[in-house]
């Protein structure tokens, strides 16, 4: 996972294992990284709730495989808090994956904001199981 601010801060982007001769190849917005860390390979089962509320509030959803179109499956596309309960899953910000990237790793996420996001809007999301 890379980031354009230190501290894992910023855009993020999840490379799988390839090169990249410039930014635009993993869909940067631009060529800044300032910090990385490496995703551990996960072996086992897949499983996240989100929220329509903070603080875990509001209806929840549990999933265990990707989702393509948040709204297009449920008619709304605001996550205000999330758990991951196994597995590294990756949100988007648009449906069909794309758009701006949060990664996810197991832990409560009590608000949009620890995921490093400014809006609770999301449109996609899938687990992380490629690492070639």
């Amino acid at each position: 996972m890379v980031y354009e601010r230190p501290n894992y801060m910023g855009y993020q982007y999840f490379l799988k294992r390839g090169e990249y001769p410039d930014y635009q190849r993993w869909m940067g917005f631009n060529d800044c990284v300032r910090s990385c860390r490496m995703i551990p390979e996960h072996q086992g089962s897949y499983r996240i709730r989100i929220y329509e509320r903070p603080e875990f509030g509001g209806q929840m959803m549990e999933f265990v495989d990707d989702c393509p179109s948040l709204f297009e499956r449920f008619h709304y596309n605001d996550v205000h808090s999330c758990n991951v309960m196994d597995g590294y899953w990756l949100f988007f910000e648009h449906p069909n994956y794309r758009g701006r990237q949060y990664f996810l790793r197991p832990g409560e996420y009590r608000r949009y904001s620890d995921w490093g996001s400014m809006s609770s809007r999301i449109g996609s999301f899938r687990r992380i199981t490629d690492f070639n």
